[in-house]
């Protein structure tokens, strides 16, 4: 099993910025809807084409693999969390090879100058995962909590039972 990958990949702006004159289709071909809008809100769309692509080329190397042999274009792609960080997202053959390693999520390093577009993406498995001292599961927490409350309330049932049965005797005895 792999324990993690390392990718990187760099690209020219110029070639980014020509592979989109010279071929309309090239953009629907190789980014997501969600890319493409991403990109193109950009003053320099070019630039964050370039980025992506370096991104997605990184991701592949990271898992050990390229386009070809069952990955198609789109099956790797950048997305963007709640926060506007920029995210891996695997689709098709390569969530597939992803899952069979182990792998969890890919962190991405995205960054680019006027002139190259570089991103660096590393596999993350639960054996190099960094390990959350401290924090406990939540559902585990939850399950706890249930358990704790349902003790406090066995103990008070017992309590009140043992209240009822000590007034029954008293008043027996009067």
């Amino acid at each position: 099993m792999v324990l993690a990958g390392i990718g990187v990949d760099m690209l020219e702006i110029a070639r980014m910025e020509h592979a989109l004159a010279t071929n309309p289709r090239f953009i629907e071909r190789v980014f997501t809807p969600e890319e493409r809008a991403y990109c193109d809100r950009r003053t320099r769309p070019a630039e964050h084409y370039a980025v992506r692509f370096a991104a997605h080329e990184a991701m592949l190397k990271a898992l050990g693999c390229g386009f070809g042999n069952g990955v198609g274009l789109l099956d790797a792609s950048v997305g963007r969390d709640e926060n506007g960080r920029p995210i891996a997202v695997l689709a098709g053959r390569a969530a597939q090879i992803a899952a069979e390693q182990g792998v969890r999520e890919i962190a991405l390093s995205l960054s680019h100058t006027r002139d190259v577009a570089v991103a660096n993406a590393v596999c993350v498995t639960d054996e190099v995962r960094p390990k959350q001292e401290g924090k406990t599961d939540a559902a585990a927490e939850l399950t706890a909590s249930f358990k704790q409350a349902r003790s406090v309330i066995d103990e008070l049932e017992r309590l009140q039972n043992s209240l009822i049965t000590q007034e029954t005797h008293m008043s027996q005895e009067v």
